[in-house]
């Protein structure tokens, strides 16, 4: 088959590598018919994740078909349509047990298109697939769910949920890319007083107005004034922190209230200076983390019944085997408009094989 295999900072390619198979009883092999690239696939062609080894097939969002499962796989079965989780979870581990599973320590977390495999190939071995995948209901196409197997549930997760939205806040969203979008849409479920979008590029800004802040700024002009006047001088009740480099997180932490939250979501390749002189005496909390997924069942839910904008977000559609061309225009996204690349491989029917 083909994948997209890093093979060191700034190099990648769409080539031929081998084809996955069944490693343990929990193994499931997914033909993947919709895969999308997310901004930590970016970081980790910058080189800001060295775990990566060199001849890793990258990405961790993809929506497939099941084609083969292990001997212990109980929940799906071939045949089934099926949206890979950005995250594996073994289920038996301590912080699996308390729903943890972006901290799995049995095997799982984030490791496909990281420590193994991943999904921006023709098929894919997903392990634990039985907490690893998720059945999808027919009301939801490819190009929505491939969406629900990172950004929504991570801006959700560790933006949202992490910074405690209520009604009546006033929420800034630093950086207006697809989890910051996202961090947006499912803010809203929370009915805040306002979200204030904070962005370098205007077509992110005006993506963010149509998914529902009220109010806009461009980064290098001084959005903390702008929270500054729309609060009394307060500052946000929620700042979500969704760029990942020292400068955006150190906004944001000018942004937010004393009693606020600031709640990270970047992924940082660079370290930050937290500037403890100012915060000390303002109660403020500071969250981060990787994402467990444990809403995905209740945001698939959501997207059947056509209460996620997911549609909206996905702004260039290419086959699976333009792969270099959509990393170029996902790269090069305050150029291109792009926000969230969907790449879908031809539909191929699985013809059994007789037995001789």
């Amino acid at each position: 088959m083909k994948g997209y295999v890093f093979h060191g900072p700034g190099q990648a390619a769409w080539e031929e590598v081998a084809d996955p198979g069944i490693e343990e009883a929990t193994d499931a092999i997914v033909r993947v018919d919709a895969v999308t690239i997310c901004g930590t696939d970016l970081h980790i062609l910058k080189g800001d994740v060295p775990e990566v080894p060199p001849g890793t097939v990258l990405g961790h969002e993809a929506v497939g078909e099941i084609v083969e499962v292990g001997s212990d796989v109980r929940t799906v079965r071939p045949g089934d349509r099926v949206l890979i989780s950005c995250i594996t979870a073994c289920g038996r581990c301590s912080y699996c047990r308390e729903a943890m599973y972006g901290q799995c320590r049995g095997g799982g977390g984030w490791i496909l298109g990281h420590l193994i495999n991943g999904t921006q190939a023709e098929y894919v071995r997903v392990p634990y697939a039985d907490l690893s995948v998720h059945p999808l209901p027919g009301a939801v196409d490819n190009e929505d769910a491939v969406l629900l197997a990172d950004i929504f549930p991570t801006a959700y997760e560790v933006g949202v949920l992490n910074g405690h939205v209520r009604p009546g806040d006033t929420v800034a969203v630093v950086g207006a890319g697809p989890i910051g979008l996202a961090a947006i849409a499912t803010a809203r479920l929370f009915s805040p007083e306002r979200i204030l979008a904070v962005d370098v590029a205007a077509s992110r800004l005006e993506a963010a107005r149509k998914l529902g802040a009220e109010a806009v700024a461009d980064a290098s002009e001084a959005p903390e004034q702008l929270i500054a006047d729309l609060t009394d001088g307060l500052g946000a009740d929620v700042v979500i922190e969704a760029v990942g480099v020292p400068e955006s997180f150190e906004l944001c932490t000018r942004m937010v209230r004393p009693g606020g939250h600031v709640a990270n979501v970047g992924v940082h390749g660079k370290p930050a200076t937290l500037h403890l002189e100012d915060l000390w005496i303002k109660n403020v909390t500071i969250t981060t983390g990787l994402v467990d997924t444990r809403s995905t069942p209740t945001l698939l839910r959501m997207a059947a019944a056509g209460r996620l904008p997911t549609s909206q977000l996905v702004t260039h559609v290419f086959p699976l085997d333009r792969m270099e061309e959509a990393y170029e225009v996902f790269a090069r996204a305050a150029e291109t408009g792009a926000l969230k690349v969907v790449l879908g491989g031809p539909q191929r029917e699985i013809v059994p094989v007789p037995a001789p």
